[in-house]
């Protein structure tokens, strides 16, 4: 893929959204910006490789940082990442070649090429971290040596702040965390600036085109009447987890994040019928091996861990995603409800996130689970 325009939006959209885990913010709320600044632009936006980049260029990683619950509600202008870049730009002297994205999940997909669209830049294809997490530190460039400091946050005032130097990727996402909430909960983040030999060095590669895959494939199943989860779960190397009714949602916003747990009931038949009252016309094994139980799972903004009726199943950082039954559409932690018909997909990490160094960082010890990481055979990409 070496551009975005109007026509690939809804797809990346989508795949972005099943990449996200929960988390990385709304994906329809930034794919109607991006469209909007697509429409008034008049131009697609470039995507390159990594190995595009010049060695001694600069490049960034920008997304959003606070509570997917706040970002949504929250009135925003649109150029607090661009505000942000232009700031680092004159503190470093130095002009940004390109810009990264700092996690493929959710609407921090597709807002760093509305930025991309309004600073003339063009868009590396790979992100930090092949999925979303809650914290600014788990991602592979600070977890395989990338500075922390300078970076910048900016909020829908116009305030910026400069870090200039930071001890560590701990301590930037304290110090972050922090500023986010005094700036409402939600911020624009650039972060880390970095050489084009730091990026070749620590990116996962391809994850957009990825994103684009997996959207192609659900859009192609709604249009064959098809369930995407299995699909999806196979173009992933993953599985279908499970498959029932959400039945009890707990969510609340602590410390900038959206924190909670939620059950999901199996269907009582093996073989509901649709919306419409129609079996729908793609069926495989038992819907994922749950004929009978609950699925639970625990999320810090992403979804981290489930739990089928007691025994952990899958943890992160492996993936863990929701999408509705019929449609294939990808559910946020801000928008889970008591009612919804989804499908549980379980997808492997990518291999930069299973290394003993990514594991302290983004296993389940580092949420506080006291278990060992069992791995899902095989990887994303």
């Amino acid at each position: 893929m070496n551009q975005v325009t109007l026509d690939n939006t809804l797809p990346i959209a989508i795949g972005a959204g099943i990449l996200g885990t929960g988390g990385g913010g709304s994906t329809y709320l930034n794919r109607l910006r991006l469209n909007n600044e697509l429409k008034q632009r008049g131009g697609p936006v470039a995507i390159i490789q990594a190995d595009d980049v010049p060695d001694d260029a600069l490049v960034c990683a920008v997304g959003g940082m606070g509570a997917p619950t706040v970002s949504n509600e929250k009135l925003q202008e649109g150029q607090e990442i661009k505000r942000a870049i232009r700031a680092l730009e004159e503190h470093l002297r130095r002009k940004i070649y390109a810009i990264v994205i700092g996690e493929i999940g959710g609407g921090n997909a597709l807002g760093p090429m509305i930025t991309a669209l309004q600073c003339d830049l063009p868009v590396v294809d790979g992100d930090g971290m092949g999925r979303a997490f809650p914290e600014l530190d788990m991602d592979t460039f600070m977890i395989y040596g990338v500075a922390p400091a300078p970076f910048a946050l900016a909020d829908s005032h116009g305030n910026v702040a400069i870090f200039q130097r930071i001890d560590s990727a701990r301590q930037a996402e304290a110090f972050a965390r922090s500023l986010t909430i005094e700036m409402g909960g939600s911020a624009a983040l650039v972060m880390p600036v970095m050489t084009g030999v730091e990026l070749k060095a620590t990116l996962i590669r391809d994850t957009l085109s990825l994103a684009k895959r997996i959207g192609d494939a659900v859009l192609k199943c709604r249009a064959r009447s098809m369930e995407p989860a299995e699909t999806v779960a196979a173009l992933c190397n993953g599985k279908v987890l499970f498959s029932g009714k959400i039945i009890d949602v707990e969510r609340r916003t602590v410390q900038g994040f959206a924190r909670g747990k939620l059950i999901i009931s199996a269907f009582t038949s093996q073989h509901p019928p649709n919306a419409l009252g129609i079996p729908p016309s793609v069926r495989r094994g038992d819907r994922g091996g749950n004929s009978r139980g609950v699925l639970e799972i625990e999320f810090q903004n992403e979804n981290l861990i489930a739990r089928r009726n007691g025994a952990i199943v899958c943890a992160v950082p492996d993936l863990i995603t929701l999408v509705t039954l019929d449609e294939g559409e990808p559910i946020g932690t801000e928008s889970l409800r008591y009612g919804l018909r989804v499908a549980v997909l379980a997808l492997p990490a990518p291999k930069e996130l299973k290394t003993p160094a990514a594991l302290a960082v983004v296993g389940p010890r580092a949420f506080g689970y006291d278990v060992d990481y069992a791995p899902l055979p095989g990887d994303l990409l």
